[in-house]
């Protein structure tokens, strides 16, 4: 369109030119055939001039550049003698740009120079370019509606398959790999990425299923000697008389019993939950009894350990300190972050202190001993990590990475910090 309207402006400004050379033959051969031009250029140039230019005036001038004839009648006669000057050298000048439009011509007539010089407003040319305008910028906006339009229908009609394949593919998850895709066409491009989608979920579902039954039977099948082989230590240690370094070994094994069996209990408890699938087995489960049943796990394992709880001031007064999650996942969080104090700390003490604002509860878990280097803190959450400060002591190094874990099930956050020497703070964020 846009080419349209400068081709059309174009061909108005050559076919205006071209009548302006014409006049000017017309002019100058009237000048050659008149016998008295200054008389009979009056009569001549009224009866010629039925709508030749509209809006026309001539101005003829001597070869000393004096007024011989001019259509102006009631006004003032100028001309620029600049123009003049310039077509002593150029013979024709043509000027578009002024208003009127000017076409000025030196001509040698009978042996004298004329300077011819006629202006005019090409009014017609110039209402139909505008016309023309007017049509484009019209046709245009009606072009780009009617395209995004159909566009917008056809490309929504090809990419509905597409649409429904995306949809299907959302609805996947753990729990509904098995669910096959099924479109309409499945001969076409998006069928074949459809089946392609179907047999990878497939090859996924026989992954996590073997790996969710060995974890469920290898923890299932572990439960049984560990609980057997702590009940023989125990009965061991009580029943018979050993020598103090007998004792410590045995009591060092016990407790290595214990923790490996705490995780075989956790692996066994992750084992049966997933992101999504744990929200459909939550429940009402209050902190406080949380932390008390966590506390007395413990305390079984490591009988000198201690917990200063309280709840904190600050909290709103109407504290139910109530989150939505899984009571034994919660509790098996809670165990690792005890056992940790019991290892580390200096005194085997811990201080608990649970805070509920009108949108979370925070529980502070503090205690005092070696704390963890700055440069290992970052890492702490990974699995089999262990800090700078566990050396000869027993663990695995996978407690805070499945407390981590299951936290994340409960779209809460744990966060470590060491404000001041030997001090080691875990928090706790529940959001409600």
């Amino acid at each position: 369109m846009f080419v349209i309207y400068v081709s059309f402006n174009d061909f108005r400004r050559d076919e205006f030119k071209l009548r302006f050379q014409k006049r000017l033959v017309f002019t100058v051969n009237f000048i050659e055939k008149a016998n008295d031009f200054e008389r009979e250029a009056p009569l001549f140039f009224d009866e010629n001039s039925d709508n030749v230019l509209l809006n026309e005036n001539i101005i003829i001038l001597n070869a000393e550049k004096e007024l011989v004839y001019s259509t102006l009648k009631d006004k003032k006669v100028t001309w620029d003698k600049h123009l003049l000057d310039s077509l002593d050298k150029e013979k024709t000048i043509y000027n578009e740009h002024s208003e009127p439009e000017i076409y000025a011509a030196l001509r040698n007539i009978k042996g004298e120079n004329y300077y011819i010089l006629t202006s005019a407003q090409d009014v017609t040319g110039e209402s139909k370019l505008a016309f023309l305008g007017y049509t484009l910028i019209f046709s245009y906006i009606i072009s780009v509606l009617l395209i995004w339009f159909f566009s917008y229908y056809l490309v929504s009609k090809f990419l509905q398959p597409l649409e429904i394949l995306k949809n299907q593919i959302s609805d996947t998850s753990v729990h509904r790999l098995t669910t096959d895709i099924i479109l309409k066409n499945s001969n076409d491009e998006i069928g074949v990425l459809a089946k392609s989608f179907n047999m990878m979920t497939s090859r996924l579902d026989d992954v996590f299923q073997s790996q969710k039954d060995f974890n469920s039977s290898a923890a299932h099948e572990m439960r049984t000697p560990l609980t057997r082989m702590a009940f023989q230590l125990e009965n061991l240690i009580q029943l018979e008389n050993h020598s103090t370094k007998t004792k410590t070994t045995l009591q060092q094994m016990l407790q290595d019993v214990y923790q490996l069996s705490d995780l075989t209990k956790s692996l066994l408890l992750l084992s049966k939950f997933d992101k999504e699938g744990i929200a459909s087995v939550y429940e009402e489960v209050r902190i406080d009894e949380v932390v008390f049943d966590a506390f007395e796990t413990v305390h079984r394992n490591f009988p000198g350990f201690k917990m200063d709880f309280q709840i904190d001031e600050e909290s709103v007064d109407d504290s139910i300190l109530t989150v939505k999650g899984v009571k034994s996942l919660l509790e098996i969080t809670f165990i690792n972050l005890f056992k940790n104090a019991a290892l580390y700390s200096n005194n085997q003490e811990v201080d608990i202190s649970i805070k509920e604002t009108d949108f979370r509860i925070i529980v502070k878990v503090l205690s005092f001993g070696s704390t963890i280097p700055v440069e290992e803190r970052e890492k702490l959450f990974d699995a089999f990590m262990r800090g700078g400060n566990s050396h000869n002591k027993a663990g695995s190094g996978l407690g805070l990475r499945i407390v981590k874990r299951i936290l994340e099930y409960h779209k809460a956050e744990i966060d470590y910090a060491s404000a001041f020497e030997n001090q080691n703070l875990f928090t706790v964020i529940f959001n409600k």
